[in-house]
């Protein structure tokens, strides 16, 4: 058999931008309509610092929801754009979830439902961001 060079999984790829890109614009709104329960909210959640910390997230997780649908879009109209924009929104959901796992990390707290969601961020982009930097053009040309 010869070697078969493996593109990411467009199915899975797909599934997760949908998941996570539109939680983020959900997740949002329901904040900025203050529609969280105090209950799931992160711990000084009325706390104005904590409230800026949490929305300086926003630009970050708006261009990784931006650039994951567009991704979406750009692979069903089979145009191969798509490639770049989907690592870009892998590199910056990595960046957005080590963010956050940083911050928790150094404040010493350790809620696991806000852990298990920025340790899925952080870490799922990892299994696809080789496979595009080792199938893209760039890797080949140079």
């Amino acid at each position: 058999m010869g070697s078969v060079q493996k593109q990411p999984s467009m199915r899975v790829l797909q599934w997760f931008f949908v998941v996570i890109d539109v939680s983020f614009i959900l997740y949002f709104g329901a904040t900025a309509l203050k529609m969280i329960p105090l209950e799931y909210a992160y711990s000084d959640y009325t706390n104005p610092i904590m409230v800026a910390w949490n929305w300086s997230f926003f630009p970050l997780d708006m261009a990784i929801s931006i650039t994951g649908l567009t991704s979406i879009y750009l692979h069903r109209k089979n145009r191969p754009e798509w490639k770049p924009f989907a690592l870009i929104s892998l590199v910056l959901t990595f960046c957005s979830g080590l963010m956050a796992i940083s911050y928790w990390s150094i404040r010493l707290e350790f809620d696991m439902s806000w852990w298990t969601l920025n340790l899925v961020l952080m870490l799922y982009p990892l299994f696809f961001i080789p496979r595009f930097i080792k199938g893209s053009t760039l890797a080949r040309q140079s």
